[in-house]
């Protein structure tokens, strides 16, 4: 099991401050800081089976384009060839759980405030 890294500790030692999450847009980088979370927060049941995380509790349903599936399949694909495996599903919920961390009140409201059409 790998351990975990104390980043308060890392940048003490390093006579840094630690400021805010630094968040990888697309591209390589972006491909990279999802396979590292995946790694970072995926364990293998005590009981055996498929790595998840531990603090997902909840099971709902999850209605999607089949667009968005294929998306999701080829993006888990991608990762495996990283040695994680993951599923479309649960690649789906840690991106739903990246979203919502980083959006505030305001743009979650403006995602659900309708648009008003423009005057003719």
């Amino acid at each position: 099991m790998k351990t975990q890294l104390d980043m308060d500790k890392i940048a003490k030692g390093l006579g840094a401050e630690r400021r805010g999450k630094v968040v990888a847009g697309g591209g390589y980088f972006g491909a990279m800081q999802l396979l590292a979370d995946i790694e970072a927060r995926f364990r293998v049941p005590s009981g055996g089976g498929r790595p998840t995380d531990p603090a997902w509790t909840e099971r709902r349903l999850l209605p999607l384009a089949p667009k968005t599936l294929k998306k999701l399949e080829q993006i888990s694909a991608k990762v495996r060839k990283h040695g994680m495996n993951v599923e479309p599903m649960q690649l789906a919920a840690l991106l739903i759980e990246k979203t919502t961390e980083g959006l505030s009140e305001e743009e979650a409201e403006e995602l659900v405030r309708p648009k008003r059409r423009a005057s003719r």
